[in-house]
């Protein structure tokens, strides 16, 4: 069986696959389905390579009984025969068997993905299984386009991919929610004189933290050779079981030199529509599956981000908003609040229909990093607000005077010691300098229309969970 070489069932359904019908093939993959009579059977197979299975057309007569009792859904095999035009509905093109090998069977009685519809919730605890599946197959070849695409579009714009550390000794957001690193004996911690953990004893000689983002660093990337971006796990310890949140996630964060907030809206507007533009061009069977199985708007959504400008709106001016909206909101609106999903996404879908940048933010609830205004209240930060997702961006133009930013770390009581060498980009030729932060799972929850961000990732981690 090796005289003909393996096609990939993605390639069957293109146009250069008119050159191959009449002609024998061979394709590998997992049995999704095995139908029939006593005369002729039909398996429906599936390689990975595409939402499209190929279907395989075997006469009874022709192979052994054994052999077509182990064709069951799940079992993986290999079959060689010749590719002809399909007169079935659903496929252009199906294969007439030859000959057929297994190479794994699955057991009818203990594979669960037999024939019937999952709950995502149940397809959540075989995780190990379900991109086996047309709908999480559809959403990790959409995760890989996007990801491809992110690279695409900074290298093409002259950015550098920079890699920031996942190990830090830093918190960027101030929040504390993180992870500690260590290879101390919990059972029988060293204490100082004090009587707290000595982490002299630890690895790195100080307390540790797996990173909440890459930003920090990425500022010094920015301050030396100007346009870098990260694209990398982070991690969070909030104890938050939603569907917007997860404990270990992906983040892509550009820091650009001598951009000011416009230019990082400008970014941040062309980047994510490239990254629509490129799903929809490149993922457009695996998005039409998923509009017809999950979300019936997903690609009059996505070709509606791409229409239009976003909005580019004060947070002042959102806050009055709201405020005279008339609707009832479960958390009331006030200046100087933190919005909720609930008020962001009445921003964009009811009162503008379109995205949302949001500016210029109260400073006490933003990071110490972001450029005051003159005002003295507001900061030039911005959260880029999506249907369906609420937040799906946040950034700033970064303060750049050195004096400024020592203040308002000395204001949130930060530890000075350990921010000398963030200092010291402000210390030694500052520059004005800009960047912003997307959640890459956001990012799919959108593109794919899924409505838990568990369900775009091939192994959530969150609250008591860390399987597989």
């Amino acid at each position: 069986m090796e005289t003909i070489r393996r096609i990939e069932i993605k390639d069957l359904f293109c146009e250069k696959a008119k050159e191959v019908i009449g002609k024998d093939v061979r394709v590998k993959g997992w049995v999704r389905t095995k139908r029939g009579n006593k005369s002729v059977a039909f398996i429906a197979l599936n390689d990975g390579s595409t939402i499209k299975n190929i279907q395989i057309v075997a006469d009874v007569a022709s192979f052994s009984e054994d052999i077509l009792k182990q064709i069951t859904t799940g079992a993986c095999i290999c079959a060689e025969g010749v590719l002809v035009e399909s007169m079935g509905k659903g496929q252009s093109v199906e294969i007439q068997a030859k000959q057929i090998e297994i190479y794994g069977t699955a057991d009818v009685e203990t594979y669960p993905l037999q024939k019937k519809g999952h709950t995502l919730e149940f397809l959540r605890e075989i995780a190990h299984l379900r991109p086996r599946t047309n709908t999480f197959g559809a959403v990790l070849r959409i995760r890989h386009n996007m990801a491809f695409a992110i690279h695409k579009y900074f290298n093409d714009r002259g950015f550098f991919y920079w890699h920031s550390p996942l190990i830090t000794a830093s918190d960027c957001e101030g929040a504390g929610e993180m992870f500690q690193v260590t290879t101390l004996d919990l059972d029988a911690t060293p204490k100082n004189e004090q009587g707290k953990t000595d982490y002299t004893k630890d690895f790195f000689g100080q307390s540790t933290f797996l990173t909440v983002s890459g930003q920090l660093e990425g500022e010094l990337g920015a301050t030396s050779i100007g346009k870098i971006y990260t694209f990398g796990p982070t991690f969070r310890a909030e104890n938050s079981n939603t569907p917007r949140h997860l404990a270990e996630f992906w983040m892509i964060e550009p820091e650009m030199a001598f951009y000011d907030i416009n230019d990082n809206m400008d970014l941040a507007e062309d980047f994510i529509k490239f990254l629509v533009r490129y799903a929809l061009d490149n993922c457009k069977d695996d998005i039409q599956f998923l509009n017809d199985m999950y979300d019936k708007e997903l690609i009059s959504r996505l070709e509606g981000v791409l229409k239009e400008s976003f909005v580019r709106l004060p947070y002042t001016e959102a806050i009055d908003i709201l405020s005279k909206s008339g609707h009832k909101f479960e958390v009331p609106v006030s200046w100087g609040m933190d919005l909720q999903s609930e008020h962001e996404r009445f921003l964009v879908e009811k009162h503008f229909k379109r995205p949302v940048i949001l500016i210029d933010w109260p400073k006490e609830i933003k990071s110490f990093y972001m450029k005051q205004n003159d005002d003295g209240k507001t900061v030039r930060g911005m959260d880029v607000l999506f249907p369906q997702i609420g937040e799906i961006i946040g950034g700033s133009e970064r303060e750049a005077d050195y004096n400024k930013l020592v203040t308002r770390m000395k204001e949130l009581n930060m530890n000075m010691d350990r921010y000398q060498w963030y200092l010291d980009t402000r210390r030694f030729g500052s520059a004005p300098h800009s960047g912003f932060g997307l959640g890459f799972e956001r990012l799919l929850l959108f593109v794919t229309g899924m409505s838990n961000i568990r369900d775009v990732i091939p192994f959530p981690r969150f609250p008591k969970n860390a399987t597989f």
